[in-house]
């Protein structure tokens, strides 16, 4: 039997909550965790007319970019679309979950996919999300340090860029004294015992804390195990906001923005001042990304693709980039493909599975912008 908690474990692997900004009101904003899936609606938006289409399609958990409740609510009185979508949600037993900047900041989340249909090479992110990494430090007699470390590394501790196994070591002398209720794997209790023993240190995403913690206290020998942990101020490079990237060539503007009205569908783009270069350095990123601005100047991008700038933001491009507004629907409207795809992929491995057939891609256009 396939539970709401084994498809949203499934998603945070992808997209962990704790990527998402402080600001955002992500994972399962309705329904409850332990209901059993019969199928799965993947969408950009949930409003009324997408729960209207699970409840054709006889799915009962919504899959949703944006959260339908950001704000918080106050009253269900159906007074508006956010009430009106809830409450035909709960009145149908219709779970909705929401992913957000958690996807935003993966590194194979919205920007990502911007990135692939513009085919960019080489690429990094633009704003790499700072505490998001964590160092553990455990202490470890000498002849079960590897059996520990080993346990670390195999829950996701060492982790850093490119490489895998990561640690720090030095060899030191613990000292303990047990008490009448200790059972101390090495010495006798009530003897001051001095122990030969590994100083490990190793640095992980924070949300993999749970099962490092568990991994540690499984492997390590002691009965009482001491370690510290410490939230880092390091960027990690593979989480945040953004992707920077290369086309395969320089090209020149114009054909650069009609490559971008293809790849995303778009009658009109909004940009700055041609700054007469070509084209070759291009940053992304989905959504709102005013804030970047800067970010993608520094990063040396000839042109910054994303949305919702508005009138004095274009001055900020300086005539060192160009700026280019795509829509905020046109820059996020693969991210539904992204997730059918990735949970396709996921639960056709997984046990117990849904039925076949049974994550569905919404084919309702959610944009609530239109062009005349």
């Amino acid at each position: 039997m396939t539970k709401i908690k084994h498809i949203t474990a499934l998603i945070e692997e992808l997209s962990p909550l704790q990527y998402a900004e402080d600001f955002d009101n992500v994972g399962l904003l309705v329904g409850n965790s332990e209901q059993e899936v019969t199928g799965i609606l993947v969408t950009l938006d949930c409003l009324e007319s997408t729960v209207e289409e699970a409840i054709v399609n006889k799915c009962n958990l919504i899959v949703a970019f944006h959260p339908i409740i950001f704000k918080g609510l106050k009253k269900l009185n159906g007074k508006n679309y956010v009430e009106r979508t809830v409450i035909k949600a709960i009145k149908n037993d219709i779970s909705i979950y929401a992913m957000h900047t958690a996807l935003d900041n993966s590194f194979e989340g919205v920007s990502a996919k911007m990135a692939e249909v513009l085919k960019l090479e080489n690429k990094k992110i633009l704003l790499p999300k700072k505490r998001i990494l964590r160092k553990l430090t455990t202490y470890v007699p000498e002849n079960a340090a590897d059996e520990v470390r080993d346990a670390l590394f195999k829950s996701g501790a060492g982790h850093i860029g490119n490489y895998s196994h990561c640690s720090f070591n030095m060899t030191g002398s613990g000292t303990y004294i047990g008490n009448q209720n200790s059972n101390p794997s090495l010495g006798e209790k009530g003897s001051l015992e001095s122990v030969s023993e590994n100083f490990i240190s190793v640095i992980f995403e924070k949300h993999k804390e749970p099962q490092i913690i568990k991994s540690l206290i499984t492997s390590h020998p002691y009965e009482e195990v001491a370690y510290d942990i410490v939230g880092l101020e390091n960027k990690h490079n593979r989480i945040g906001m953004g992707i920077v990237g290369e086309l395969s060539e320089e090209i020149q503007l114009n054909d650069f923005l009609n490559h971008l009205k293809k790849g995303f569908n778009t009658p009109i783009i909004r940009h700055s001042k041609d700054t007469g270069k070509a084209i070759r350095k291009v940053a992304v990123l989905g959504g709102s990304g005013s804030f970047a601005i800067e970010s993608a100047i520094h990063s040396g991008a000839d042109i910054y693709v994303t949305a919702d700038l508005k009138y004095h933001d274009f001055y900020r491009a300086e005539g060192k980039v160009v700026l280019a507004d795509i829509g905020h629907y046109e820059s996020e409207q693969f991210t539904k493909n992204i997730l059918v795809e990735y949970l396709t992929k996921k639960i056709t491995n997984f046990a117990p599975a849904l039925p076949e057939g049974r994550i569905i891609l919404s084919k309702i256009n959610t944009n609530p912008i239109n062009y005349f």
